[in-house]
């Protein structure tokens, strides 16, 4: 676990506001199983990922989604073909496709992101927890009191990566779509290492819990 979270947890925040937790980590390192843990302590959770497909699920920005990423992109009935886009972006010379891509769905992912922590507020839960892949890239963590990275060895990112379609190939250009690990390790208030079981990373969840709410304390 990193050190403690730096002070911009409790400065200018009213006692009833819910705790905003950003999770971030690499691709396939397994940060919504973090994010479930979480909501299981009580966190109400908002996942980019998620948001972002049903973005795409809105005929109007599918259009623009498909114009961003090349043709041969947009299905029968006006709907996006997910497979298709994804092979685009992570393929051999997607990075400027994926940056247009990015363009039309970040917009409204914040927008609905900032709705999820107004929801909480408004429910009064404890904490919220934003899932979001590039949360520092695209600052998103200026929204959260504490960031945690989730990291894992490439071995285990691997074998989660094949269980959901990719190869090795496209889980390093999923890599090469961020920025360096290092970097975001660096950033990041706690880290949690999902290399070793369950059981250790519920109990890393647990102790971040712990700690954030303590910090909170007068």
């Amino acid at each position: 676990m990193a050190p403690p979270p730096r002070s911009r947890s409790s400065r200018g925040r009213r006692r009833r506001d819910p705790l905003v937790l950003g999770v971030t980590g690499l691709p396939a390192s397994g940060k919504s199983t973090v994010a479930a843990m979480f909501r299981a302590l009580g966190a109400e959770a908002a996942d980019a990922d998620r948001l972002a497909g049903e973005a795409l699920a809105l005929p109007g920005i599918a259009r623009r989604a498909a114009r961003a990423v090349g043709p041969g992109t947009l299905g029968p009935g006006g709907r996006l073909d997910r497979a298709a886009v994804a092979a685009r972006v992570f393929g051999p010379g997607g990075s400027a496709a994926l940056r247009r891509l990015e363009a039309v769905l970040h917009p409204p992912v914040r927008r609905w992101l900032r709705a999820a922590v107004a929801g909480a507020r408004r429910r009064r839960a404890p904490a919220v927890v934003l899932d979001v892949p590039l949360l520092f890239e695209r600052g998103v963590d200026r929204m959260c009191d504490a960031t945690v990275f989730v990291d894992a060895p490439r071995a285990a990112r691997l074998r989660r990566a094949r269980r959901r379609g990719w190869t090795a190939a496209e889980l390093r250009a999923r890599d090469l779509s961020q920025a360096p690990a290092a970097e975001r390790r660096r950033r990041a208030d706690f880290v949690v290492r999902n290399g070793g079981g369950i059981p250790a990373a519920r109990l890393a969840v647990r102790g971040i819990w712990e700690r954030v709410f303590g910090e909170r304390r007068p």
